[in-house]
This record gives structure tokens, C-alpha cells and sequence, in this order.
């Protein structure tokens, strides 16, 4: 038996078929090109995309256990309805009913953030834990929550929007609609936009030199190139950016107390230069920190498969 993937993003969909086991045999990616069509349409679409994929593959749809879709937004992961999300054109659409017509296998489909938990659960760093919360440091700041081995959702499909708990009241205004939201201070937006803020400012920093005295050209790996090289105020905008990081680390350990608390997206890439200050401040803060086991904090390991691997693990 097998199961299939699918990770819908705003510019690609990601198919992918997975053992078992969670292990990814095969992917390919298919530009969304959402503007041309309605919601049906694209789900119409993705259906059709799978049944040729696996064609092509030359595999026996009655081996087929499940298919699992990662969306962005919100979902009603019983009915196999997406809710609701910003930057595609779906409002209450029906995937289970489309693919249905063309499957016999069951589909399911839940957050992207979500399932990306799930595929570390599975197939990555938390595999073998039963409790884990996972973050993504990209735009925005996305996140999952795993508890008993179960995705936590909420009554309505909505729990685990993890960037959008305010750590500074009044702070930067957010996208969401209200101030100091937490992707606002520790996402990969976050971060550019403080080097670029520390570059501005002070012009003898090494920054400057870094991105060639263009501030376009700063990204979330600039401030720490400069801390490496001794910069002070490349050290200074890391170890503020760690810090907002970890109040928001913190809380929702404090809050899960999982096993096992990942760090992904971009950011993470910084791997141990990222890691090790911010376990040194989130050890130091969390509650009972000396009286209880405490959480390992852990960079996410695969990447981009990993909303494709747990989405094809979905089930109810």
C-alpha cells in the first residue's frame, strides 16, 4: 500500500507518493496558477494531476490508501472542505467531493504548517516522540502542534496560528490586523527588516559591507555573517532577534510542554549559531525549568518534505 501527497502552495502544488512508513518515493511540482482559475477549477485540476501522476508511475490505484492535501488557511479536516485561506482562491471548497469522482481512496486535508508537523512526527526530528510543536521561520512565522500523536486543530480548524501571539502589546502593526504579533519579531521578514534598520543607522557596520552598500540585498543570513565576523551590531540584531524568539519559545512550551520543540524554515539554516543562544534563553525562563524534564529544541530536518510527507499521512 501506498499513500499520496499533496502540498499546495500560492506559486507551486508539490505531489508526492509515500510509503507507509512516510518515506517519499517520488515527487514532482506543478505551477498553481491560481489567478486563471476559480477554486473548483484548481481542485479539478490537482485531481486530474494526481490520476496522471500515477499513471505515469505505473501505480495500482487499488494499492491507493489515502490521499492527504497540506493547504494553507483553514480547514474542515472531517468533511475534506478548505475553510478559508488569503492568497488562493478557495472559500469553503469541497475537495473530498471532487476527488471522489475520481478516487476510491480516502482524502484528507489539513493545515500546510499542520502537516508539516506531522512529517517530522513521522519521518523526521521528532520521530519516535508523541508531543511536538513545530515552527517555521519564513514571511510569517507558521506552526503546528502535535499532542498523543494528533494534530491539534481545534473545534473549528483554526488552532495553531503560532505567529499571531502578540509578545509586545502596542508593538509593529501585523498583517493580521493587530500589534506585535510574534512573526512580526522573529520571522525571516523580521530579522531583514532589523538588519536593515541596524545597517541604516550605522553606517560603519560590516553590514554595509556585506550587502555592498545596497539594502536590497540584505537577507535573513546577513546580520549573522556580520556576527561572525565580530560586527557589534550584528551580534546586537541576532541576539535581540533571539530573544524575541524565545519569548515566543517559551510560551508555547510553557503552554504544550512537548517532548520535542522543532525550528524550521529559512532561519534555521543558521543551524547551532541559532540554536545554542536559544536554548541557553529559553532554558533559563520556562516554567519550573530546574524541577522538570525539559523540552529538546531541535532544527526540523526535512525541509520542504516535510508538509508533503505528513499530508500524506493525514488520516482521521
Amino acid at each position: 500500500m501506498y499513500r499520496v501527497g499533496i502540498d499546495l502552495g500560492g506559486t507551486n502544488v508539490v505531489y508526492g507518493i509515500v510509503t507507509d512508513e512516510g518515506t517519499l518515493v517520488k515527487k514532482i511540482s506543478v505551477p498553481t496558477d491560481a489567478s486563471k482559475h476559480t477554486g473548483d477549477e484548481l481542485v479539478e485540476i490537482m485531481a486530474q494531476a494526481v490520476k496522471k501522476f500515477l499513471q505515469d508511475e505505473n501505480m495500482n490505484e487499488d494499492e491507493l490508501r489515502s490521499i492527504g492535501i497540506g493547504c494553507p488557511g483553514i480547514s474542515n479536516s472531517k468533511e475534506g472542505i478548505l475553510i478559508y485561506t488569503v492568497n488562493l482562491p478557495f472559500l469553503h471548497t469541497n475537495f473530498r467531493s471532487t476527488f471522489s469522482k475520481y478516487f476510491k481512496a480516502p482524502v484528507y486535508l489539513n493545515n500546510d504548517a499542520n502537516c508539516a508537523a506531522l512529517g517530522e512526527m513521522v519521518a523526521g526530528a521528532a520521530k519516535g516522540y508523541a508531543n511536538c510543536v513545530l515552527i517555521t521561520l519564513g514571511t510569517g512565522v507558521g506552526g503546528g502542534v502535535i499532542i498523543d500523536g494528533k494534530i491539534v486543530s481545534g473545534f473549528n480548524g483554526a488552532a495553531g496560528e503560532l505567529g499571531h501571539m502578540v509578545i509586545h502589546k502596542g508593538g509593529e502593526l501585523c498583517n493580521c490586523g493587530r500589534r506585535g504579533c510574534f512573526e512580526r519579531y522573529a520571522s525571516a521578514t523580521a530579522i531583514i527588516s532589523q538588519t536593515k534598520l541596524a545597517a541604516k543607522y550605522h553606517p560603519e557596520s560590516i553590514i554595509n559591507k556585506l550587502c555592498d552598500g545596497n539594502l536590497d540585498n540584505i537577507n535573513a543570513k546577513t546580520a549573522f555573517d556580520a556576527a561572525r565576523e565580530g560586527d557589534l551590531i550584528g551580534k546586537e540584531v541576532v541576539e535581540t532577534f533571539i530573544r524575541n524568539l524565545g519569548e515566543g519559545v517559551i510560551n508555547f512550551i510553557n503552554i504544550f510542554q512537548p517532548e520535542v520543540f522543532l525550528i524550521g524554515g529559512g532561519v534555521s539554516n543558521e543551524g547551532e549559531s541559532l540554536l545554542e543562544p536559544l536554548r541557553e534563553y529559553v532554558f533559563k525562563y520556562t516554567y519550573a525549568n530546574e524541577h522538570i524534564p525539559q523540552t529538546k529544541i531541535l532544527r526540523a530536518t526535512l525541509k520542504n518534505d516535510a508538509g508533503l510527507i505528513g499530508a500524506a499521512m493525514l488520516d482521521e
